[in-house]
C-alpha cells in the first residue's frame, strides 16, 4: 500500500502538520511495508527546517520528521515554496529534500490513498481542495480511472466541541 500526505500549514500555529506527522509515524510503525510519502507545500516547508527550538514539553516537528525519515519514507518539499520563503536545501533536516510538482505527480498517481490536511471550514474545505482538479464529474472520473481514494482532513471538522458550547448554541 502507498500513502501520500500533502501538507500546507505552517509548522506551528495550527496542529494540522503535527497530527499528520503523528499519523504518518504511526502508519510506518504499524506496518513498515507501507510506503508513506509526505509532500510539504506553502508554509508547511518550514516543518523540515533544521534547528527548530520549541518550549520544553511542546511538540517539535523537526524531531518528529527525523523519526519518520529513519524508515524508507519519502519527504519532499515544494521548491517554489522554499524559494518564496528563503529556505535553502542546506537548512533542511537529513532525509528531507527539495522537490517539484513533477516529483509530486508520481506519488500522487501511485498512491492508494492521498491525505490532504487542509485548512477550511468543514465540508467547504474538501470542495476547495478538490477545486483545482476540475468539475465534480472530472474528479469522479479521475478517481475511478486511478482508483485513488482522497481523504480531506481539516482541523475544524476533527476537533471535538465542548458539550457546554454545543448546548449554548
Amino acid at each position: 500500500m502507498k500513502l501520500l500526505f500533502i501538507l500546507n500549514d505552517p509548522p506551528y500555529g495550527t496542529e494540522r502538520c503535527y497530527n499528520a506527522l503523528r499519523l504518518a509515524n504511526a502508519l510506518g510503525k504499524k506496518d513498515p511495508t507501507v510506503g508513506v510519502s509526505v509532500f510539504f507545500m506553502a508554509d508547511a516547508v518550514a516543518c523540515a527546517k533544521r534547528g527548530q527550538k520549541t518550549p520544553e514539553g511542546y511538540y517539535n516537528l523537526e524531531r518528529m520528521l527525523k523519526r519518520f525519515t529513519i524508515g524508507v519514507h519519502e519527504v519532499l518539499l515544494c521548491g517554489t515554496c522554499m524559494d518564496a520563503r528563503g529556505l535553502t536545501e542546506a537548512e533542511l533536516i537529513g532525509g528531507a529534500r527539495r522537490g517539484s510538482m513533477d516529483e509530486l505527480a508520481a506519488p500522487t498517481i501511485g498512491a492508494d490513498t492521498t491525505l490532504v490536511f487542509e485548512p477550511g471550514l468543514g465540508r467547504a474545505a474538501g470542495r476547495c481542495a478538490e477545486s483545482d482538479i476540475g468539475s465534480h464529474d472530472e474528479r469522479s472520473t479521475l478517481r475511478q480511472s486511478t482508483g485513488v481514494k482522497s481523504i480531506y482532513l481539516d482541523y475544524n471538522a476533527s476537533t471535538p466541541i465542548d458539550p457546554a458550547v454545543a448546548a449554548a448554541m
